[in-house]
């Protein structure tokens, strides 16, 4: 038996998220999300680099139309209207946000005051460089044909106003930049303005970041961007924690949520994802893109005191791995720093489920330290949406009691953390720790947990 549950301490206010909203290429629900978890394998393809000999695995969402969204998954006309109006010529960065936010605010189910009380903060900076170069080319090319629409095309904060006017939010409205760490850092603030009462709720909105030919031909050369293998398998092209690793794959990644007290969830008879139960974040002081472990140690102590846990209550943890090299092995060493596991992993006990998958359990195996595995290994790195749909999908592994797997793992880094490999692992789970982290030394943590109908008042 562990020593403490998240159960046993209530918070002043109980911070819940009430819904969310997602888009990848491979799943454009929640329910879809969860599905791509459960199947675990890598949603990637291999993608030529436009102007170069470069092919990288990637995951994208180009030619994304806002109003064949609204025609699957959008009921309201006027809801509908405002899309089409507001984010039918946009860059794709605001046309996702848009659709995502909708699909939150829909799902919580809001009234039109509790709407227009709501806050609202945009996570992620330089969300639209690939449109910012696309832009610069036509006007070289010749400069009558930029449009006067670009003065809010090329500022981050259109992804701001556009979500406002298609939601009805008009509380207070935050963009926040962190690059790779943008989601966990809007969700962090956003807990914070809802815990002390600055925001009756707040709508937490990660666009797509849209990277341009050069940022990406930049990453590859710096070593951290994986590239397609002579083979041409894009989906061997992100291995986190693995020891053959070599990069992260981007990926087109927009999701939101909508957090508030969870007593407001539970009056409007609405069940929540989850609880945020504790965060800690930090920065190293100095700059760039070599990661700090003692500073992602500081982070994830610092979430679990605010929690009121000890490691040992954590039964989860979805690591921020890229598959970059040097940020997979401090990131290995700081995990093993905080949760003091033994020598070995858990092989657990290989069973087959209906579908035929082989899957491990964990019953019985306390004492072994948190499953670990990073959502990046299945969807790509989603950069500055990354935080925010990996503690979505924390949640979701949360409430259905698996841990999905982490596709192409097979020697670990480290031998002593409890690393989910190529199958499923079905256990019971409660709390998770989340984390993500960023060049510039900046690194948050979040501790999650699972909503369960005792906690409703």
């Amino acid at each position: 038996m562990k020593s403490s549950r998240a159960a046993s301490r209530r918070r002043t206010t109980d911070i819940v998220v009430t819904s969310a909203g997602v888009l990848h290429p491979a799943a454009t629900t929640v329910a879809e999300l969860d599905h791509v978890l459960r199947e675990g394998e890598p949603m990637l393809r291999a993608t030529p680099l436009p102007g170069t000999d470069l092919v990288v695995p990637a995951a994208r969402l180009d030619g994304f139309d806002p109003r064949s969204w609204a025609r699957i998954h959008c009921d309201d006309e006027g809801s509908r209207s405002r899309l089409r109006r507001v984010a039918g010529r946009a860059t794709l960065p605001v046309r996702t946000a848009c659709c995502v936010a909708l699909a939150a605010c829909t799902a919580a189910r809001l009234t039109g005051a509790e709407s227009r009380d709501t806050a609202v903060v945009i996570a992620g900076n330089n969300l639209a460089l690939g449109h910012q170069s696309r832009s610069a080319a036509a006007y070289a090319a010749d400069p009558s044909a930029i449009r006067a629409g670009h003065v809010l095309d090329c500022f981050d904060t259109d992804a701001l106003g556009a979500v406002g006017e298609v939601t009805g939010c008009r509380g207070e409205g935050w963009p926040i930049g962190g690059s790779s760490a943008a989601g966990a850092l809007a969700l962090i603030h956003a807990a914070r303005m809802v815990a002390t009462g600055q925001a009756p709720r707040c709508l937490v909105v990660a666009p797509v970041n849209d990277l341009s030919p050069v940022e990406i031909s930049a990453f590859v050369k710096a070593g951290a961007m994986a590239r397609v293998t002579a083979r041409g398998d894009a989906t061997a092209g992100c291995r986190p924690f693995d020891e053959s690793h070599d990069g992260f794959a981007a990926a087109h990644i927009a999701a939101a949520v909508l957090i508030e007290p969870g007593s407001e969830a539970y009056r409007r008879g609405i069940r929540p994802l989850g609880r945020i139960l504790g965060s800690g974040t930090g920065t190293d002081g100095r700059r760039g893109t070599q990661p700090e472990t003692d500073g992602q140690v500081r982070a994830m102590r610092a979430a679990l005191t605010d929690s009121g846990l000890a490691p040992s209550d954590i039964d989860y943890v979805n690591a921020h791995g890229t598959g970059s090299v040097i940020g997979d092995d401090s990131e290995a060493a700081a995990l093993s720093a905080v949760f003091g596991t033994t020598e070995g992993t858990s092989e657990g006990t290989a069973e087959a489920t209906s579908e035929g998958t082989a899957e491990r359990t964990a019953e019985g195996a306390a004492g072994e330290g948190p499953w670990v595995n990073s959502t990046k290994a299945v969807l790509g790195h989603g950069l500055g949406a990354a935080g925010l749909v990996e503690a979505i999908a924390t949640l979701l592994q949360l409430n259905g009691g698996y841990c999905h797997a982490n596709p192409r793992l097979t020697k670990p880094v480290r031998p002593d953390l409890r690393f989910v490999t190529d199958t499923i692992t079905r256990t019971p789970l409660r709390t998770a720790l989340s984390n993500s982290f960023a060049f510039s030394g900046i690194s948050a943590s979040l501790v999650l947990g699972r909503a369960v109908e005792e906690d409703s008042p």
